[in-house]
């Protein structure tokens, strides 16, 4: 069978489901209002951001919340809140969008980067033990692709020696660990609104966390300095305008009726493509006991331990076939099922080490970077029958000999 990249037919021609999909009733009429309001700014006195926060924090099974431009501020802003700052290290995972270590450089610390587990991906409190220093103030766990981090062991260790836990919940809105939501398990969680996430408003991002000393002090920080409940024009600490709009909470806060249904929806989806992928054909040599030698050319990286809900922001599967990565990108783009690439990881960026980030060994995840592509949300929200295209255009492109 001739492959689409070589003049074939391709496996699909359909669209995927657009993201972000076409706006509800309900989003429609409150982006109308506020915009007929002319309250657009989170200062002039209207009450969509303040009832966004209210909603994220409830949904977080905290108390407090601040709502902020986007998600790398609100890591910069929750680390500094929670003391974080020059001369301080805080541990993060080398399998995660940069922007994890970056908002640890902005708050003047250093990212010491730490290598995931090998078969879900994650931060490990194995990894975080190795990592530790005099100098660390915090560690960073990322729940990647809407998986929850394993939280239990990290929180108990980072009690043990005294460190702060800042949550990247930037892809895991309604994400459960042990039936809690993510977000509230440590000190402070933030997740995003970019325009790939599964609640967006083009932009912007949101804190949550549980004590108000901390809910104070990071307020503070996205609000110039300013004290909450205290003078307008006063600025007891040094702060930065950080804050969301009301036009971008419109957008949002009606989505959280409507974000579990979502959410089911993916996950019928990949549990679909899971099955599907368990039938494709073996693909020739592989190593003794590998999932490719046993018939499993490609499989779905698990979930972490104590996952109860995975909200499934991206589907990361690995691939154990002897194929080459370029060619098994552009094919299955081809063949109209376009794969992620996803991440390198962040010991390999020179921008980083140049910062002063320091590295650990990171050999798991540089095997991911080597063997791991995504199927993005947006493929994820369509018919779930439909996870047989990319199990058909994974066959076809595995089978090709040149």
């Amino acid at each position: 069978m001739t492959l689409a990249l070589y003049g074939g037919t391709p496996v699909r021609s359909a669209p995927w489901p657009a993201w972000p999909p076409p706006l509800d009733p309900e989003q429609r009429k409150l982006v109308g209002d506020v915009l007929d309001s002319g309250l657009w700014g989170a200062t002039q006195g209207g009450r969509v951001v303040a009832d966004l926060t209210a909603a994220f924090a409830r949904a977080s099974a905290v108390p407090y919340g601040v709502a902020v431009g986007n998600a790398t501020l609100g890591l910069f802003a929750a680390l500094k809140g929670l003391g974080v700052g020059r001369g301080d290290e805080v541990i993060v995972p080398a399998y995660t969008f940069v922007a994890s270590a970056t908002a640890v450089l902005l708050a003047g610390a250093t990212p010491v980067i730490a290598d995931v587990d090998p078969e879900h991906l994650h931060l490990s409190s194995e990894a975080v033990e190795r990592a530790v220093t005099g100098r660390t103030a915090a560690v960073m766990p990322v729940h990647l692709a809407g998986s929850p981090v394993d939280m239990d062991p990290l929180n108990a260790l980072a009690a043990r020696h005294g460190l702060a836990v800042v949550e990247d919940a930037a892809q895991a809105h309604g994400a459960t660990y042990q039936d809690r939501p993510v977000g509230g398990l440590g000190d402070a969680g933030v997740y995003s609104f970019q325009a790939s996430k599964a609640m967006t408003a083009g932009e912007g991002g949101l804190i949550v966390c549980r004590d108000e000393a901390a809910y104070e002090a990071i307020w503070s920080v996205c609000n110039v300095g300013r004290a909450l409940g205290g003078q307008w024009y006063g600025h007891p600490a040094v702060g930065w305008n950080l804050r969301l709009t009301e036009i971008q909470a419109a957008l949002l806060l009606p989505w959280l009726d409507r974000l579990d249904e979502e959410i089911d929806r993916r996950n019928a989806f990949c549990d679909a493509l899971e099955r599907e992928l368990a039938h494709l054909p073996g693909a020739g040599q592989a190593e003794a006991g590998s999932p490719a030698a046993a018939g499993r050319p490609v499989t779905v990286v698990p979930r972490p331990p104590g996952t109860t809900r995975d909200s499934r922001h991206l589907l990361m599967l690995r691939v154990h076939a002897p194929v080459d990565r370029d060619l098994l990108l552009a094919a299955m783009a081809a063949e109209g099922v376009p794969l992620d690439a996803g991440y390198p990881p962040l010991a390999a960026m020179a921008a980083l080490t140049a910062e002063g980030a320091r590295a650990e060994a990171c050999p798991a995840s540089e095997e991911a970077a080597r063997s791991v592509v995504w199927v993005r949300q947006s493929m994820l929200m369509d018919d779930p029958a439909r996870a047989a295209d990319i199990a058909e255009a994974l066959a076809k492109v595995l089978a090709y000999r040149p």
